[in-house]
């Protein structure tokens, strides 16, 4: 127990919860408060001149009024040097590392990964693995892909497992902790599934690893973050199995389809043959039932589910739903569903990163 407990939250990096402090304008409610109390004294000066606490209260309710509103943009200034300040922060510790990401161009897990380290304008070199002898993998006992290679000064780390890779670079952007430590939160874990076939699972992989500060500069409160999880988990464990049968759907598609795999993907001529589906019955409402889930999700009062910017959760159901760009299966999910307005949003969010 003590070990599970050490992998969910390592060094102690327990999140709590807590609104942040808004600024308060103190300067203009204590003048008015000074105002009342000198205003309810009695004497020659005050009976003399029964007009002078009008004109004194109007002129320190302005004079605080002023003083209010000039710590209210005082403060707002404040707030956008320190945005400023993250964002040079931000763009130092990416420049401090050298990414390569082995992938398949057509896999709906590296397309997600992409999605990501353009959006964070991350820069990365790309290794096309050949998805039949992967032997741009042979350095890697882990044989699938994406893998993240990250150059960190001396230190090269090796990040495996899509969401691993996400959540992983994302607490490095946030946080600043050496990548070193960070991957330490994400142990692998051996499993047998339901076929008998061992499988590499890791913990905590849809997490961010942040103190509280951090998270709540992020999220702002406990629900956005859950939100944030659920969504990528649903990515990874639904989105992502309907985008093969519906890209493979009918002969003609799958035809299609094949000539595009081949085309993008490192395939030679025997290997595309060899890398044919198997074809489905018609799975295109759970397609459009899925887009029109998450659409709802996202809801009407923000363009994304991050609010004014993309989350992780935008960038991973963004990613999956690239691969199909190009296919009938695409071209039928924007024009039987609700979701090529958030789509659209989140393809500009990333062709506008700072480069």
């Amino acid at each position: 127990m003590a070990h599970a407990v050490r992998a969910l939250w390592p060094h102690g990096r327990a999140v709590a919860w807590r609104l942040g402090d808004r600024p308060a304008l103190g300067l203009h409610a204590h003048s008015r408060a000074g105002f009342t109390r000198a205003a309810g004294g009695s004497g020659p000066a005050a009976t003399a001149r029964k007009g002078g606490p009008r004109l004194l209260g109007a002129a320190a309710l302005a004079l605080g009024g002023a003083l209010g509103l000039y710590h209210t943009a005082r403060w707002h200034l404040r707030a956008q040097d320190l945005r400023a300040e993250r964002s040079a922060a931000q763009l130092s510790l990416s420049s401090r590392l050298q990414l390569t990401l082995y992938q398949y161009k057509t896999c709906p897990f590296c397309s997600k990964v992409r999605a990501f380290l353009d959006f964070h304008a991350l820069p990365y070199q790309v290794v096309e693995v050949n998805p039949v002898r992967r032997a741009e993998i042979k350095f890697s006992s882990y044989r699938k892909v994406p893998i993240v290679m990250a150059q960190e000064g001396e230190s090269l780390q090796q990040l495996n497992d899509s969401s691993v890779i996400i959540s992983a670079l994302k607490t490095y952007l946030v946080s600043g902790q050496p990548l070193v430590d960070i991957i330490t939160y994400y142990p692998p874990m051996k499993a047998v599934n339901d076929q008998g076939k061992e499988v590499t699972e890791f913990c905590n992989k849809y997490w961010l690893m942040l103190d509280e500060k951090e998270a709540q500069r992020m999220y702002g409160g406990k629900e956005a973050r859950t939100e944030e999880m659920k969504w990528r988990q649903w990515a990874d464990d639904w989105l992502v199995h309907i985008i093969s049968p519906n890209v493979y759907r009918t002969p003609a598609e799958a035809l299609a389809s094949f000539d595009y795999i081949v085309k993008e993907g490192n395939f030679g001529t025997v290997e595309g043959a060899m890398a044919k589906h198997h074809l489905r019955d018609d799975v295109r409402e759970d397609l459009y039932e899925a887009a029109n889930k998450w659409v709802a999700a996202v809801g009407k009062d923000r363009p994304f589910m991050g609010g004014q910017k993309p989350n992780l959760a935008d960038l991973a159901v963004y990613g999956v739903l690239r691969v199909m760009e190009g296919l009938e299966a695409f071209d039928d999910l924007m024009r039987h569903t609700h979701i090529q307005p958030w789509y659209l949003r989140v393809e500009k969010a990333i062709a506008e990163a700072p480069q």
